[in-house]
Formats: structure tokens, C-alpha cells, sequence
């Protein structure tokens, strides 16, 4: 294997530069404000954690896991994704505290990955887990949130799918009993949003021409609150209709914040993780091919850490955001540049001071030479900023001996 080149990245991560840094710590705050909006509380856990507790736990496959050898020879993993370890904290340090609990987080997450052109190994992730609470309310409350935390991301055009891993299991044993691998087929399918192939494996199964009808029809299955009914219509099955139940109850909710615009119900819906037991999510912007938010139920993953406990949440893919929005200008800081000669170098720090104070971000040089053709841009009262040494300004002040001259008037 050839020795990488001095400036080579491993596959998968990337660089980020300040204007896109900039636009990435503007979405992390305006999300996490919105979260708190709401009542969550942010949490920071550990980039890495044991194989055997989280990377087990997590529903990431091994293929995709990071993992690492302490000095030890004790198998750790870089963490896949927030909630497993939001789980272990809930059922540890938060062991205490009452139900339920309202958390939120921004953290970078590793996966490991083919050397597929646009994949990362490394991405952002700006979320919430709502643990301790059951009920409808609390999956539409997590739905409701998603939809303000992409508004507030600056994410203007986009549309929630909703559906229920409960309906599509329940429907699958009903139509097909014990036969758990063609169900895990059609379910390939599904998850891939390979509807043509999905059509296929039912052609190639044996089963009656009703029962394939009937397996088929989960693809119309994609609306407003009808879809809930020809959904009851379709399966007898228990289980599958108390799913669909469940999905009509957060529909009202959702209905009562008022964002039912931003909706829409496919019960073609299973998530990317084994560990959903119930309403699952996906967000997709206007402008871009891969969801840029998703999430659900999973009342089974806080049992594994000795806490049973049901729970709800999203996790907004940061990184994709800010591939949709870019890294314009349009919040660049402004800035300030004082300059100054040797005479004037006191008065002008102790100005650079004052003007921190305020939050204004000041940047100081010390010239000998006259800035007149500096005082000149500034003092045109249709420019309002300059480029000096490739870096963009709103003000300038200037500093001799006999005080600061110049300037836009700060």
C-alpha cells in the first residue's frame, strides 16, 4: 500500500472553510435555539464508547462501524449515531430523574463507508430524543419540532413522510406467514425506495394473485388523513391496524400545530434502523435528492442499557443542510479594521478593546505608511465595505499621533 501524499484526507471526510464553518455554526444555533424553544436540553456524550455497550446497541452494522483498540486490547468504536448513547446516559447518569426527558444534541457521527463517490464517513447531526413518554402526542410533538428546526436551518421548501413500522410488519405476516425472508426482501425494497424491484420480488413469489394485489397496494398507500382509512380497509390484521391507529392520532395533533401542510402519511415507510418499533420519518428537501431529516419510535433500544423506557426523536443531517444552503455571505460577520502607526499604537489597541466589548470583531495592523487610499474607500458614502488583503470589511479606523482619523464613524 503506497504511503499517502503529504496533503491527502482518508476517504470520507472532508475540510471545512471558515465561510462554510460560519454557515454551520449559524444552523447549530439557530436549531439548538429551537429545541430549547421546546424545552430540550442539550447533552454532549463521548466521541468514543465501548464496542460491547453503544456499538452493539447502536443497529449500525459491524461493516459500519469504526473501531479501535484501546491500550488495553479493549474494542472501542467512533459513535455511529446519538442515540444509543443518549440511551446509555438516560439509563446511567440520568438514572434519577424523572420521566419523561427532553434532550437535544449536535455532534459529529462516523460510519464507514464503500469509497463511493458522495458518501461521508464523517457528518453532522443535530437532533433530539424525547424518552418516557408512549403516547401520540409525544410522536407528533417530535414531528412538529423537525418541521420548525428545518425552518429555523433556513430550509424553506421541504415535505415530512410519515409511517409505522407496526403496520408493514402486521400486514407482511398477515399476507405472509412465517415466510420471514421474503418479508425481509420486500422490506429491502421498500427501505431502498426501489419500487420497481418491489413489484418484481412479489411477482416472483408464489403466493395467490388477491395476496399480491393486496401487497401491491402498499404502494398507493401515500396521502392525507384517507390514507389512514384504505389503510384499515387493507389489513385485518391487529397489530397492523392499531398501528395505523396510532398514525391517525398523530395526524390530529399534527393537525392542531398546524403543520399538516408540511405532511404527508406513506405507510411505505420502515426507517434505516432495526431498532424502530413504531412511527417512523423522513424529511426531504425540494432541492435535494437525500432526506435531510429523520427519526421515530424506538421502545425496545433503553432495555438493552437496564432502563426500559419508551422513546421518540429526529436527528436533522447538518452536513446536508448546509450542502443545500451553501456557504454564502449572507450572515458573514462584520468586521472592523483598525490600523495604526507606532505613535498611535495605544490608542488604537485600547479602541480594538472597547469595540470587543461590544461584539464587534476587530482585526489590528500596524502600518507605517499613509492609509489614505483606505480613508478614501470608507469615506465614500456609497461603499459599504472593502477588501484589504483579501478579507472584507465594514469599517475602518485609523491611528497617529494626534488620534484616530478617518473611519466610518464608530
Amino acid at each position: 500500500m503506497s504511503k499517502p501524499k503529504v496533503f491527502e484526507k482518508p476517504i470520507g471526510v472532508k475540510d471545512y472553510l471558515p465561510g462554510a464553518v460560519a454557515k454551520l455554526r449559524h444552523i447549530e444555533r439557530q436549531v439548538l435555539a429551537c429545541m430549547q424553544g421546546w424545552g430540550y436540553e442539550q447533552i454532549i456524550t463521548p466521541t468514543m464508547e465501548y464496542y460491547d455497550t453503544v456499538g452493539v446497541a447502536s443497529s449500525t452494522s459491524d461493516q459500519k462501524l469504526f473501531k479501535l483498540l484501546n491500550n488495553r486490547g479493549t474494542t472501542l468504536v467512533l459513535r455511529s449515531d446519538m442515540t444509543a448513547p443518549i440511551a446509555r446516559v438516560v439509563s446511567s447518569l440520568l438514572k434519577q430523574a424523572d420521566f419523561p426527558q427532553r434532550l437535544s444534541y449536535h455532534s459529529n457521527v462516523f460510519r464507514a463507508i464503500e469509497e463511493e463517490a458522495g458518501r461521508e464517513a464523517e457528518f453532522f447531526q443535530t437532533g433530539v430524543e424525547l424518552v418516557g413518554d408512549s403516547s401520540a402526542e409525544a410522536d407528533a410533538e417530535v414531528v412538529a419540532l423537525a418541521i420548525a428546526s428545518l425552518k429555523a436551518a433556513g430550509v424553506e421548501r421541504f415535505k415530512i413522510a410519515i409511517g409505522h413500522v407496526g403496520f408493514l410488519n402486521g400486514l407482511m405476516e398477515e399476507a405472509l406467514p412465517g415466510r420471514t425472508e421474503a418479508q425481509e426482501q420486500l422490506k429491502s425494497c421498500l427501505l431502498g425506495r426501489d419500487f420497481v424491484g418491489y413489484r418484481q420480488q412479489l411477482r416472483e413469489l408464489s403466493i395467490d394473485e388477491s395476496v399480491q394485489r393486496e401487497l401491491e397496494g402498499i404502494l398507493r398507500l401515500r396521502g392525507g388523513q384517507e390514507i389512514c382509512d384504505q389503510a384499515l380497509q387493507l389489513s385485518v390484521d391487529d397489530h397492523a391496524r392499531a398501528s395505523i391507529r396510532h398514525l391517525c392520532e398523530i395526524w390530529d395533533v399534527l393537525k392542531a400545530y398546524g403543520v399538516c401542510e408540511h405532511v404527508l402519511i406513506d405507510l411505505t415507510m420502515i426507517g434505516d434502523f432495526s431498532y424502530y418499533t413504531g412511527m417512523t420519518f423522513e424529511g426531504y428537501a425540494a432541492d435535494l435528492g437525500f432526506p435531510v431529516v429523520s427519526g421515530g419510535r424506538y421502545d425496545n433500544l433503553l432495555a438493552q442499557f437496564g432502563r426500559p423506557a419508551p422513546a421518540t426523536g429526529f436527528a436533522l443531517k447538518t452536513t446536508r443542510i448546509l450542502e443545500l444552503l451553501g456557504d454564502n455571505d449572507e450572515n458573514e460577520m462584520e468586521r472592523t479594521l483598525v490600523i495604526y502607526d507606532t505613535a498611535g499604537r495605544g490608542e488604537a489597541l485600547i479602541k480594538a478593546q472597547e469595540l470587543r466589548a461590544q461584539g464587534i470583531s476587530v482585526v489590528t495592523e500596524r502600518s507605517d505608511e499613509k492609509s489614505g487610499a483606505l480613508d478614501e474607500v470608507m469615506t465614500s458614502k456609497e461603499q459599504c465595505s472593502f477588501t484589504h488583503k483579501g478579507v472584507t470589511y465594514t469599517n475602518l479606523l485609523s491611528f497617529n499621533g494626534n488620534g484616530m482619523k478617518g473611519g466610518s464613524g464608530i
